[in-house]
């Protein structure tokens, strides 16, 4: 196996700029929607020293990408991984590009949950984004059965290699991955700073493996469980962890400038 040296690791974290996103899901009307991109757009930091992305509703994307500023991204929280076709309800890549979208989340444990999105159907949607100039983050994490019984390792490295098969070397600059353990979203607990950092390190190690050892210091790795202002900077101080994908946080304009102004180094 590669391993990435701490010092190595720490070096290039300095190189890598924080991503913080905010995951909206089924949530906020379009008066509440706009009403929050007022109150934050002017407020979120320099693009050139953190990025920030908002996750809304399709409905909403339009007129929130017209209102996002220059320095906020308005993301889709899905797409379909056909561009084309009799498929009632999806989204697909050219319509989000239309749009001027450039980010997309794929592979949410709620769509793995409910809409049962097997990893084969991650990988298709991985590539329908790249096909389309969309920058995917990727979400893998472990049920709380799987913790319990000692096979986040196992998980993670399935959802990678599965995930990530026949996606290119350079591809992975346009990629950010999200760790987000099941058991930690929505539920008010959320893994300490030390095994969230332990589980984005397997992970750059799983893309060393796979890609080398100069994509897996490259590639930012975002935290996602029950994130919120009291605990972000701790999270954001581990050597592995280079932004936040936020859940029920996000939905508070105060909270969200908060914790991307935490991202600041």
């Amino acid at each position: 196996m590669t391993v990435i040296a701490t010092n190595s690791i720490r070096e290039n974290k300095n190189m890598r700029k924080p991503i913080i996103a905010g995951n909206w899901k089924m949530f906020k009307t379009r008066d509440e929607a706009l009403f929050f991109i007022l109150q934050v757009s002017e407020q979120m930091p320099n693009i050139k020293d953190v990025e920030t992305v908002v996750f809304a509703q399709a409905p909403l994307m339009r007129c929130l990408i017209k209102r996002q500023g220059s320095n906020l991204r308005i993301g889709a929280q899905n797409l379909f991984y056909e561009d084309e076709g009799a498929y009632t309800g999806e989204i697909s890549g050219p319509l989000l590009k239309s749009y001027k979208v450039d980010y997309v989340l794929i592979g949410h444990s709620e769509r793995r949950a409910y809409f049962h999105e097997t990893d084969e159907i991650v990988n298709k949607k991985i590539k329908a984004a790249l096909r389309n100039q969309l920058k995917p983050i990727v979400c893998v994490g472990e049920l709380l059965e799987e913790r319990e019984n000692n096979q986040t390792n196992e998980v993670l490295e399935r959802q990678i290699k599965k995930g990530f098969e026949g996606i290119k070397a350079i591809d992975m600059k346009n990629i950010v991955i999200a760790y987000e353990p099941v058991w930690a979203i929505g539920t008010g607990r959320t893994a300490t700073a030390e095994m969230a950092d332990e589980a984005c390190g397997y992970i750059r190690k799983l893309v060393s493996e796979l890609y080398g050892k100069v994509v897996a210091e490259e590639i930012r790795i975002q935290y996602g469980g029950s994130v919120k202002p009291e605990n972000i900077k701790e999270l954001l101080s581990k050597e592995n962890i280079d932004g936040a994908l936020i859940g029920g946080a996000s939905l508070d304009p105060d909270k969200f400038i908060q914790m991307a102004n935490a991202a600041l180094k």
